[in-house]
């Protein structure tokens, strides 16, 4: 029979999961209604910059795969090691909620650009595009920032309060879970580097008007 701690500190952390995917998911909804919130000039220059980006695509002319691999991981990667020096330091919890609002607001932006320029193609091309890498990345980002949570909250309520608990074990699962997210994130940036551009290749032509599949 599972005891009332294991089950409290359960339902605590379902609670933080619910929480961070809210903030996300607001976050979302804010970076898309953001790009009706640009000016005219603004969404001309954006518009120029997405259709050549997809030509760009539908031509083939995709990065090389290791450069953007290792391109991805590092971006990735400052912004999985930012969580956790957030959450190391405690006082960053506001900052790591922060973090997440951001994520879902830069995805949100990007799903909305395409879809204010091109409808339901531009959806489609967002799900060949956005949302595959990002079905990785954002689970590993909510992990690493309930980690954070987690972590900050022990320190508050058992070392600052109780002056009880032992800290290092805290510290090394919250850093083990960090490493295990970054190994997330490198599968993550090799998809983007090797399989994304042939499957935004495949949906380009739906954006370009061309009839036929590359």
């Amino acid at each position: 029979m599972r005891s009332p701690s294991f089950q409290d500190a359960v339902k605590n952390q379902l609670t933080l999961y619910v929480f961070v995917a809210v903030l996300f998911v607001v976050g979302a909804i804010f970076g898309g209604l953001m790009v009706n919130a640009l000016t005219l000039e603004q969404q001309q220059d954006l518009a120029t910059d997405v259709n050549q980006y997809i030509r760009l695509v539908h031509d083939g002319a995709t990065p090389d795969p290791a450069q953007s691999f290792w391109d991805n991981l590092f971006f990735h990667g400052k912004w999985l090691f930012l969580l956790w020096f957030l959450g190391i330091s405690v006082v960053g919890v506001p900052f790591v909620l922060a973090l997440d609002f951001l994520k879902g607001a830069l995805v949100g932006f990007a799903i909305g650009s395409l879809i204010s320029q091109h409808a339901w193609k531009g959806l489609l091309f967002s799900l060949a595009s956005v949302a595959p890498p990002n079905l990785i990345v954002v689970p590993a980002i909510m992990i690493t920032s309930v980690a954070a949570i987690t972590f900050s909250t022990f320190v508050i309520k058992n070392r600052l309060l109780q002056q009880k608990g032992a800290l290092a074990p805290q510290v090394a699962a919250f850093t083990s879970t960090a490493l295990l997210m970054l190994l997330l994130l490198a599968g993550a940036s090799l998809f983007e580097a090797y399989l994304s551009p042939h499957i935004m290749q495949w949906a380009a032509p739906y954006l370009t008007g061309s009839e036929t599949s590359v």
